[in-house]
């Protein structure tokens, strides 16, 4: 008897184990996609140096020492470890939620992107005490909009299939 509850729960935990290989698997191409670029963009210019490709669009090299749109980059050093520890809890809630709704393509493409994008950043801020941002959109020199990278793309993407999966939910 014992035996068959181990067989059975060894086999609920290998498919819910294999149910989150592809979510994982998207999120760790987010992070190396946004790791790549980063260290690309930190060999390629200096802090500050910008690189216009269109009217609208310039590669630029910026650190973050904040979170979105720059909040809180002017304190003293705490939230690089505040914004480490948000980063990592999401990511392991994340990893709940997909194992829980793995059958829901969307919830999970969006919540796997968020996770690739949470786990970039947060590499940024243990290697290197900041986010590196390199994409700047602007309207001509009138307004830039804050500098952000993959990660934060990824973490946008990821929270409008979340706003989409959830109305889709609703009318339901």
């Amino acid at each position: 008897m014992a035996t068959k509850k181990r067989n059975s729960f060894s086999t609920v935990s290998k498919s819910s184990g294999s149910s989150l290989v592809p979510w994982l698997g998207l999120a760790s191409i987010i992070i190396l996609l946004d790791q790549l670029s980063k260290i690309t963009i930190t060999k390629l210019f200096t802090l500050g140096e910008a690189l216009p490709l269109t009217s609208f669009f310039n590669l630029v090299l910026a650190y973050n020492k904040g979170a979105a749109f720059s909040f809180l980059a002017a304190e003293s050093g705490w939230q690089r470890y505040l914004f480490t520890a948000i980063g990592v809890v999401a990511a392991l809630v994340i990893t709940y939620l997909i194992r829980q709704n793995a059958g829901q393509r969307l919830f999970c493409w969006a919540l796997s992107l968020i996770m690739g994008g949470a786990l970039g950043n947060v590499i940024d801020r243990l290697l290197y005490g900041h986010v590196i941002d390199f994409l700047d959109f602007h309207y001509k020199e009138i307004y830039h909009f804050p500098a952000f990278n993959i990660a934060d793309s990824a973490i946008c993407v990821g929270a409008a299939l979340f706003i989409l999966d959830e109305l889709r939910r609703v009318k339901k």
